[in-house]
């Protein structure tokens, strides 16, 4: 299976943070992790930088047709966290988040 993964730290969330599944908005300084797969997926997650636990972003997996896609895709999603708008990994994209 083909898979890319890119990695950001040191980003600091905007004010409304970084909306997740497991915990709700975490904000602050955070790392954010996208993994695509060949099965047109990218999983993003986000950690407070320096920690173990991994969260899964709000939206996440988001359908990416390419490995070049999910690099954009991550870019937005640091640019989105920096913002700190609390959108899911899916408004970053450019698709409506889920009702």
């Amino acid at each position: 299976m083909t898979w890319a993964s890119w990695t950001t730290t040191g980003i600091y969330a905007g004010p409304g943070g970084v909306l997740t599944e497991e915990v709700g908005v975490i904000k602050g300084d955070v790392t954010v992790h996208t993994t695509w797969s060949a099965d047109g997926q990218a999983q993003i997650a986000v950690q407070y930088s320096g920690a173990t636990d991994w969260f899964t972003m709000a939206g996440s997996p988001v359908p990416c047709p390419s490995e070049q896609a999910s690099r954009t895709l991550h870019q937005a999603i640091v640019d989105a966290v920096r913002e700190g708008t609390e959108a899911p990994a899916t408004a970053a994209h450019g698709t409506a988040p889920p009702p």
